[in-house]
């Protein structure tokens, strides 16, 4: 055989197992990125999740003669995440790789237009596929939505996000109350004067009508507080 053809063969098929190895790699961070991704999309209670990504490197990875170590260094924004690949023999390189994801999913949306602090019901939201990538708390349940208000007016079609919604606020300030005491089967209640505005479960001032003494108190629904004591609803 030629000699020139020799050292071309043979160059030609280091560059072969080169090209082979960066494609088995980039297959690799590819697939650990949608693992990652659909951790956070099944935490997220999302379904339908879908995804689009693409490895990015500033130069191809040399070959390495063992599988390298491959770690998420940065997997917080799916439009950029950062992965490093260390390769464990003798050449011992380090490269940084970015994947570039873009994630669809079925969430929860706006059925028409709602204004701030509306109390959402079942006919106001509905499940609709959109692109989530640059959202960081979409809703995919509307069981997590109905009976919620949204902090922020919204348009038909705008999804919705954990981050705006709120429990209704059911005492407002200035509202009469009934202030509810129960313990052993016995009830004591005694009317005030709400003094700030709260949703279920929050502490509000309710000052008695009687006394004129302000209290802290727990809302437990509209127009009723109880003692902070007594565990919620009691």
């Amino acid at each position: 055989m030629d000699f020139r053809k020799a050292i071309l063969i043979i160059v030609t098929c280091v560059l072969c197992t080169t090209a082979w190895s960066a494609q088995t790699l980039s297959a690799q961070i590819q697939q650990i990125a949608r693992d990652e991704l659909e951790k956070v999309a099944a935490a997220s209670g999302l379904s339908e999740s879908e995804f689009d990504l693409t490895v990015v490197s500033s130069r191809p990875a040399p070959a390495c003669s063992v599988a390298p170590a491959i770690e998420a260094a940065d997997t917080r924004q799916p439009a950029r995440m950062r992965f490093v690949a260390r390769c464990p023999d003798g050449s011992g390189w380090r490269q940084e790789f970015i994947v570039r994801a873009r994630v669809s999913a079925m969430v929860a949306v706006a059925s028409a237009p709602l204004s701030a602090n509306t109390v959402l019901g079942a006919s106001d939201v509905t499940l609709e596929r959109r692109d989530i990538t640059n959202i960081a708390d979409p809703v995919g349940v509307l069981a997590n939505v109905v009976g919620q208000s949204s902090r922020r007016s919204l348009r038909a079609g705008d999804v919705l996000r954990a981050s705006s919604l709120a429990a209704p606020v059911v005492v407002k300030r200035g509202d009469g109350v009934v202030m509810v005491a129960r313990q052993d089967g016995i009830e004591v209640s005694m009317a005030g004067e709400a003094l700030d505005a709260g949703a279920r479960g929050a502490v509000v001032r309710v000052k008695n009508s009687a006394s004129g003494q302000v209290v802290r108190m727990r809302v437990v629904g509209a127009g009723a507080v109880q003692p902070l004591d007594l565990p919620l609803g009691e």
